[in-house]
């Protein structure tokens, strides 16, 4: 696989900037890191990007949106090249303004990417997970927007430093205002990178029963997770614990999925863990399919008696 000459990466949270720079490598001969504060790009250059543009904003409300424009006045320096993104809500929608600046080719939810005589190949998600498609982006500026796990990590240095180059911020014709701010009740829980996890669906009838879902964590050393009712239906856990195609992508080592169902839109999000056990009443259930070892039965039998084993 040819490289590109540029490849550029951004991310709204620094906790997936190492994934992009590691695609960046990966991909291209320079990688070209835009960032936000004076840490981040401190970590840029420790991950392995080869130059740092630091954008100077007097924006205290940090809207992600509203980049856009000073950040396409850099790229439109470069030729032929690629923008990384991470696929979280805010860099999906930083992207799509982005391609209008840029008259770039865009596709979102790559899970791989392939450059062949200068043009970007990307196979992406569609059918909410049911296929995977083959986009051939051959725009000047290209932008994939990554689900998670699609590159490793990079391996940081500390003793990697450059010159920082920073950025005038140009504000967009349209600005989003930000008119007033709430705390978000949400948790710093990181699923992506969760050696096990054991997720909950639709059969767990009440939310004081999450604590037999803990227990196992606690006796297996995983993080909790759930299907997408749990979290934006019944909201009795944070977005960010969410398994599926819209949230996050998990590849622990094991996942103990306990009344989930297994339709497709969640089990796009789990499909790539190494060992998937279910624990299901319904013997029929969709999860079973998926499933390397299965156990049909009551959770509210079951639990119990595994974290028991478990625990010795």
């Amino acid at each position: 696989m040819s490289k590109l000459s540029n490849v550029w990466v951004f991310s709204d949270t620094s906790s997936r900037l190492t994934e992009v720079i590691s695609g960046g490598l990966e991909l291209g001969e320079n990688v070209k890191a835009i960032v936000l504060t004076e840490d981040e790009a401190k970590e840029a250059f420790a991950y392995g990007a080869n130059e740092v543009f630091l954008i100077k904003s007097d924006d205290s409300s940090n809207i992600i949106e509203n980049y856009s424009k000073t950040i396409a006045n850099v790229i439109q320096t470069e030729g032929k090249s690629l923008v990384l993104m991470p696929g979280t809500r805010r860099c999906k929608s930083l992207a799509s303004l982005l391609s209008i600046e840029l008259e770039a080719g865009l596709v979102t939810e790559v899970s791989e990417i392939s450059i062949e005589n200068n043009n970007i190949n990307c196979k992406h998600m569609v059918y909410g997970g049911l296929a995977n498609g083959l986009e051939t982006i051959k725009s000047e500026a290209s932008i994939a927007v990554i689900a998670s796990g699609t590159f490793s990590n990079a391996q940081k240095d500390e003793s990697k430093v450059g010159e920082v180059k920073k950025v005038d911020f140009v504000e967009n014709k349209n600005s989003i205002k930000c008119i007033e701010k709430t705390a978000k009740e949400g948790s710093s829980v990181d699923l992506n990178k969760a050696k096990n996890i054991v997720a909950i669906g639709r059969g767990i009838a009440k939310q004081e029963d999450i604590s037999l879902a803990e227990e196992l964590c606690k006796a297996m050393d995983a993080e909790l997770g759930c299907s997408r009712p749990i979290a934006e239906g019944e909201k009795w856990m944070e977005h960010e614990r969410y398994i599926g195609i819209s949230s996050v992508m998990a590849k622990p080592e094991i996942y103990v999925a306990i009344g989930i169902s297994g339709q497709i839109q969640h089990m796009v999000g789990a499909k790539d863990s190494q060992t998937i056990i279910a624990i299901n009443k319904d013997k029929n259930a969709p999860i079973f399919d998926y499933a390397d070892y299965g156990i049909v039965g009551d959770l509210y039998t079951v639990l119990p008696a595994v974290t028991k084993a478990l625990k010795g």
